[in-house]
């Protein structure tokens, strides 16, 4: 099953304690790159997001966000970091003594420091439980959407699967009847040239040209290719990197084709060969 690596999820929640709003964001991307955007009072929760994360995502650029808002009119109980706060006065008024400014230094810039209050324990560990109950259901609900997409994605690669394939059998067609006339032109040419060739000299030439001109090697290691990109994409686990590496073979064998071809039917049928190559690789680029 195909996994696509863009998708949005966007799950709210109502607690006594107020609203917990997720946002969640995923591209397409080498490696998983986590990004998480957490409100004051959660931060401590980071380490666990990330293993939740891990646990449903392997590739993607996954950007998270929570807001939290605080239920209005409801006391919500607070602690304070007296050390920090000492701190803080201390350094605020050895700075207004250095700079000879005597300031008044409220309550109120003290507290707009980072730290310096948050919730209670018990009130912050209820809304960080409800905080990371929801992520996990943002995660479920990404995921899905990562599916779904993919499911999209799937029978795109597999036309232009088919594409190729009908491309190659229509050169395999060709190979043996283009080869003959090759020969024959090259033969002809010799004739023309009216020089005395001992014809074993001749037969032993042509062999080493028309084996250099085959590509019967490149035309079966296209379908062998071809064959394990199949197999890939029903396999339950990411498979991105994989088809991406497949890609680049897949491209190799096509520049060898279009590069040995000896007639304009394949050379036009080596362009198409490349042309779904890279359509089916744009689609992969998004597969996790």
């Amino acid at each position: 099953m195909l996994n696509s690596m863009t998708a949005y999820a966007r799950k709210e929640s109502q607690t006594e304690s107020g609203t917990l709003v997720w946002e969640l964001r995923s591209v397409n991307h080498r490696y998983l790159e986590p990004s998480i955007r957490l409100p004051d009072g959660f931060r401590e929760i980071d380490t666990e997001l990330r293993s939740i994360m891990r646990s449903h995502v392997q590739r993607g650029k996954l950007e998270c966000m929570l807001r939290y808002e605080a239920s209005s009119g409801q006391v919500q109980p607070i602690e304070l970091n007296l050390e920090l706060v000492t701190e803080l006065h201390g350094a605020m008024d050895r700075i207004a003594r250095i700079l000879d400014n005597p300031a008044h230094i409220s309550a109120l810039d003290i507290l707009q420091f980072p730290g310096v209050w948050q919730r209670s324990e018990e009130d912050l560990e209820s809304i960080q439980q409800d905080a990371l109950t929801l992520f996990a259901e943002a995660l479920e609900e990404l995921c899905a959407m990562r599916a779904r997409e993919g499911a999209r994605i799937l029978p795109m690669i597999e036309t232009r699967i088919d594409g190729i394939r009908a491309q190659v059998r229509a050169v395999r067609d060709q190979l043996p009847t283009i080869m003959d006339r090759q020969a024959d032109a090259i033969r002809a040419r010799i004739a023309d040239l009216q020089e005395q060739i001992d014809d074993h000299r001749i037969e032993q030439e042509l062999v080493i040209m028309l084996q250099k001109a085959d590509v019967a090697e490149e035309l079966d290691r296209l379908e062998s290719h071809l064959k394990e990109i199949g197999n890939n994409l029903v396999k339950n686990e990411p498979v991105g990197r994989r088809l991406d590496f497949l890609m680049q073979e897949l491209n190799r064998e096509a520049n060898t084709l279009s590069s040995k071809s000896l007639a304009s039917s394949t050379s036009q049928q080596a362009v198409e060969i490349k042309v779904l190559i890279e359509q089916m690789r744009e689609q992969i680029q998004n597969i996790e």
